[in-house]
């Protein structure tokens, strides 16, 4: 019997060992991703900042591979956002995301010749790639372009749809809210006779409309009685601010 808890102690034992190794292992391996994420976004600042200034200051050969690479890395990390940012809500957009995978790899490989060419010392050799160079970049940034346009026009396409079928719920809604303007215009109001029931009045005020009529029709003037309004202290929006409690001083 001593030995079978010893046994279940130690398995109890090993079996907290392993979870704390396998939690310590999935902490080290998303902090090290966090990290990585880091340094690859703060070298592609530090790269865009010195294409930026080399695009600007330098002149010739040199600012025109900086001006390409630049649009090129612009154009292809706007439209992969959208992309992106769109796939979440709309599961059409992710055959257009794989579209956008196999044009990042002539991007890539774009931006590493245009990479290898500002390293060459044949500069001369270097402006006649230049035309050639110059097309791939706006064949690659046009394409992307379309992809990212069209990803923004099919979102607010669906946000107009939403909000012309939401104006419509609320314009049925605000309808019949003002159900009482119908009711003063039926036959029956304009002739101001008993037979009209109060939808705000009492249950019995059908049956006594006799009296009503008896005394110069004071009911059917006061028209529709305003309805109690509600607590504002039990409703709350996400838009406004909760009241500040008054002083017991």
């Amino acid at each position: 019997m001593d030995g079978a808890i010893v046994t279940i102690l130690a398995l109890l034992f090993l079996a907290f060992v392993a979870l704390g190794v396998y939690a310590t292992v999935k902490v080290v391996k998303a902090t090290k991703r966090g990290v990585d994420r880091t340094i690859d976004q703060a070298r592609r600042t530090v790269e865009d900042t010195t294409l930026r200034a080399k695009s600007i200051g330098q002149a010739g050969v040199a600012g025109e591979l900086a001006r390409l690479r630049l649009s090129l890395r612009t154009s292809m990390r706007a439209t992969q956002e959208a992309l992106k940012a769109g796939a979440v809500e709309d599961a059409s957009l992710r055959e257009s995301l794989d579209l956008f995978q196999r044009l990042s790899a002539h991007g890539l490989e774009l931006d590493e010749d245009l990479k290898r060419l500002e390293k060459e010392p044949d500069r001369a050799w270097v402006a006649a790639q230049l035309p050639d160079l110059t097309a791939r970049t706006e064949r690659i940034t046009s394409s992307a372009e379309a992809l990212r346009r069209a990803a923004r026009e099919r979102a607010r396409k669906f946000a107009e749809d939403d909000l012309s079928a939401l104006s419509a719920q609320i314009d049925m809604e605000a309808g019949a809210l003002r159900h009482w303007d119908r009711a003063e215009s039926g036959p029956h109001a304009a002739g101001g006779t008993a037979a009209s029931a109060d939808p705000w009045g009492e249950p019995g005020a059908a049956a006594t409309g006799h009296t009503t009529a008896g005394t110069g029709g004071a009911g059917a003037a006061e028209g529709p009685q305003a309805l109690p309004p509600r607590d504002p202290r039990l409703t709350a929006y996400p838009w406004e601010k909760s009241a500040r409690p008054e002083s017991t001083t």
